[in-house]
């Protein structure tokens, strides 16, 4: 019996943002997941904070007043692009839950048919974040009809810990939206294969294009393989979108030539748990 293909092309839009100007953002987004949907993607990946644009020193001020619910305008509209494109979607923005003024700097996950699968909030908070934002606690992976695929956000690539909770959840590809700031590039390079080699996972990083402010982000979206390799990248510095196909079947290899989740000795890591 031949095996399925778990196939999977993904469309990377390196987006560039009207500061707080969610309703823009959102109008050009939902342009986008319709191009991709034509280009056949099956996930659409926007960045950090796409709705809203990033620079803290003028977004931060006023995140209560953009933020949203996950009923609100901006993750409705996804929706709805989503189920027309037949694609699924992931998608960076504030958001609120419970309480009010209480804001999280978040993902949406939706799926082909335009339901919401649920969020992450980012884990690590980078410097100004930490006065705007409340820090996420859950590592959801989402089930898709193609794999298991976990999110990451940004500055969360850095910490080892929360790709490999992803991954010892069964997560085949980890998507990584980021607002990623230009005299930081190279640390980008090396996080992203690193974090797929040392989990045998595809890795997608998807980062914000343009000039906030006196706050460069210079885009190099890029795929990496299991193996760490840099499969697919955006190399000019401009706004656009990086497509990569890739097979979650090639894993089951890359996983015997590079044996680290099998080899793991979690009995020797209680140095991990000390604060």
């Amino acid at each position: 019996m031949t095996e399925a293909k778990r196939t999977a092309r993904l469309a990377l839009v390196q987006f560039e943002s009207a500061l707080c100007d969610p309703a823009a953002n959102t109008e050009k987004a939902c342009r986008m997941i319709a191009e991709a949907g034509a280009q056949d993607a099956d996930l659409v990946i926007f960045p950090e904070l796409f709705s809203t644009g990033y620079q803290l020193n003028i977004v931060g001020p006023r995140i209560v007043e953009l933020a949203e619910p996950v009923e609100g305008p901006t993750v409705t509209a996804l929706c709805e692009a989503a189920r027309a494109a037949n694609c699924y979607v992931v998608a960076g923005l504030a958001l609120t839950y419970d309480l009010t003024g209480v804001v999280y700097n978040s993902s949406v996950f939706i799926d082909r048919g335009g339901n919401l699968m649920g969020t992450y909030d980012k884990q690590h908070l980078w410097a100004l974040e930490r006065f705007y934002f409340r820090s996420g606690c859950d590592c959801p992976v989402f089930e898709t009809d193609f794999g298991r695929v976990g999110v990451m956000i940004c500055y969360d690539m850095g910490y080892p810990e929360v790709a490999r909770m992803l991954t010892l959840q069964g997560a085949d590809l980890v998507v990584c939206p980021s607002a990623w700031c230009a005299e930081d590039m190279d640390v980008w390079d090396v996080n992203a294969p690193a974090r797929a080699l040392e989990n045998t996972v595809f890795l997608a990083a998807v980062n914000r294009f343009g000039e906030e402010d006196g706050l460069s982000m210079p885009g190099r979206s890029l795929v990496c393989n299991p193996r760490g390799h840099v499969v697919a990248q955006l190399e000019d510095p401009a706004e656009g979108v990086l497509y990569a196909d890739i097979d979650l079947n090639e894993i089951d290899g890359f996983r015997e030539r590079s044996p680290y989740l099998r080899d793991r000795r979690p009995d020797l890591y209680d140095l991990v748990l000390l604060p």
